[in-house]
């Protein structure tokens, strides 16, 4: 890793991302407890998973006096669906001041300054940083101008992080830092690098891949170097991402290639004890890394649905517990699955207070199927109440269908009469 003589300050809030190893963005596998394992294991940093800034506005900042973290949380929108008996906030963001603070960067999704300044200021002051996501490929994100589109059109990108910086950096005193990946050739992105490091950013980290690319596909780090140097000439830290295995690999790289840290992924998806290097004990066994993750997990309330795909990942394929996650429906059956018993009153507790133990869930699906009964009736009555409106009016007038619209009249021929 470098040391740098010009550097851009780093706030009295923020943090150095020089000389870290940290945990990458991702969706799912950036929630909450999979920060904390990362930090108890050795990560340097922790980011959070990108959050679209139009779901962070409008959300209410409480704090959870239960599981002592603060929550950005709204109601859902059952516009399209059948409403559930009681309406529980969605938590949109959760974090944990105490324990991951200090060391936590909230990477946002956006293709707005507006949008981004606005949604950035919610959680500024409980974070060490706003990291804008200009790298992730997938369709929810590019589709709407974010991620890797905003690296075709780079002077909205610069637009967006020079507002972030003013508004948002300077007043909060915390950095802002941008994730890119690498662009068609070296030219475009020493350019694309420069015009970032000049919009008043502290760090910038490259995933050496281009937008194309996928993970199954080996990371390119022929411009990782350049990259590096130019960082360094403008006083950023520089950050690389992409099959990094372990901490140790990752120092290893960075001093390689002259980067100033690295980001590891998808190896700390599968085992998040990467973090913990060869001196001190390597990787840890896959169940004493689950035990801790599902432990986290039940501390802070975390959502059954992201608990269970995290398990998915972290046992692994082979083993039987990992055909069991399929039919886990909460935590008392992960604490039964895993054969966890000393958490099945932590489990019990957990599952009471996010609704789904199994009579709360058999409870609220006899209620969905209720209401959807009653809806299915409604809609019938309505449909029935056009249709005879429709028959009504569809029906002639009466003169036109010869029906006498007078009283009769009474004959006075002379035969009528005499009779």
């Amino acid at each position: 890793m470098t040391s740098l003589s010009k550097r851009v300050p780093v706030p009295k809030n923020g943090v150095d991302y020089r000389n870290k190893i940290v945990l990458a963005p991702m969706v799912r596998s950036g929630e909450l407890p999979s920060r904390l394992l990362a930090l108890k294991y050795g990560a340097d940093l922790v980011w959070g998973p990108e959050t679209v800034d139009k779901s962070m506005i409008g959300t209410t900042r409480r704090f959870n006096p239960i599981t002592s973290t603060v929550d950005f949380t709204r109601l859902p929108s059952n516009s399209s669906r059948v409403p559930p008996p009681i309406q529980r906030e969605s938590v949109i963001y959760r974090l944990h001041p105490a324990r991951e603070g200090r060391q936590l960067i909230f990477q946002i999704g956006t293709s707005s300054p507006t949008h981004a300044v606005k949604a950035a200021k919610l959680v500024a002051a409980d974070v060490a940083g706003i990291d804008v996501n200009a790298g992730c490929p997938k369709p929810f994100s590019t589709s709407g101008g974010m991620g890797a589109a905003l690296l075709q059109t780079p002077e909205l990108l610069a637009t967006i992080l020079t507002a972030l910086v003013k508004e948002v950096g300077e007043v909060y005193d915390i950095g802002i830092s941008v994730k890119i990946r690498l662009l068609e050739t070296s030219e475009k992105t020493e350019a694309l690098v420069r015009r970032l490091c000049q919009t008043g950013i502290t760090g910038l980290t490259v995933h050496c891949r281009t937008t194309p690319m996928r993970p199954r596909e080996r990371a390119i780090r022929d411009q990782l170097r350049m990259i590096a140097d130019v960082c360094r000439d403008e006083g950023v830290a520089c950050l690389m991402n992409g099959d990094v295995k372990n901490k140790d690999e990752a120092r290893q790289l960075a001093e390689e290639y002259g980067t100033d840290g690295a980001m590891i992924a998808t190896a700390a998806e599968s085992n998040s004890s990467c973090f913990r290097t060869a001196e001190e004990g390597g990787l840890l066994p896959w169940r004493e890394v689950v035990t801790e993750y599902l432990k986290t997990a039940l501390e802070v309330d975390n959502k059954f649905g992201n608990t269970k795909f995290l398990l998915s990942q972290l046992v692994p394929g082979k083993e039987q517990e990992n055909r069991k996650i399929v039919g886990m429906r909460n935590y008392v059956d992960a604490c039964a699955g895993l054969e966890l018993p000393e958490l099945h009153d932590l489990a019990t507790e957990v599952d009471g207070r996010l609704g789904i133990t199994v009579q709360q869930r058999e409870e609220g699906l006899a209620a969905v199927k209720k209401a959807k009964l009653n809806r299915s009736a409604q809609a019938a009555a309505g449909k029935m109440g056009r249709e005879r409106k429709i028959d009504a009016s569809a029906k002639s007038p009466l003169s036109e269908r010869r029906v006498a619209t007078a009283t009769a009249t009474v004959s006075t021929t002379p035969s009528a009469m005499a009779a």
